[in-house]
């Protein structure tokens, strides 16, 4: 369930570099850059990763959090753009798996043999 996750975070915000800027960015910021639907296609993936995390057990008041990172970012990637621009800053899919992460480690540790 870890490596799911951590795939389509990098799917959404690292798949491939910007030559010359040498900035990662991914499917999140490519799709953003089609007025509307690309925005709202983002949001539904990055709901995929909230999903995923109701699923692994983290409380609601993370999900919620969480759903909160991806709205604050489909609200500022609508705005013409700016929010083009702002995508490429803003990692909402990052920060969520961060807080996925965080709670596996703390609740469900890898242990090596």
């Amino acid at each position: 369930m870890r490596q799911r996750v951590e795939a389509m975070e990098r799917v959404l915000e690292r798949s491939f570099t910007i030559p010359g800027i040498n900035r990662q960015v991914g499917l999140d910021a490519v799709v953003g850059l089609v007025p509307v639907v690309g925005d709202l296609v983002a949001a539904a993936m990055g709901a995929y990763l909230i999903w995923e995390a109701k699923n692994l057990g983290l409380p609601k008041w993370k999900l919620y959090r969480m759903a909160g990172n991806v709205a604050f970012d489909t609200a500022i990637g609508a705005v013409p753009v700016v929010g083009d621009a702002f995508d490429l800053v803003f990692r909402s899919n990052t920060r969520n798996l961060r807080m996925i992460r965080r709670h596996l480690d703390k609740h469900h540790p890898i242990i090596e043999q």
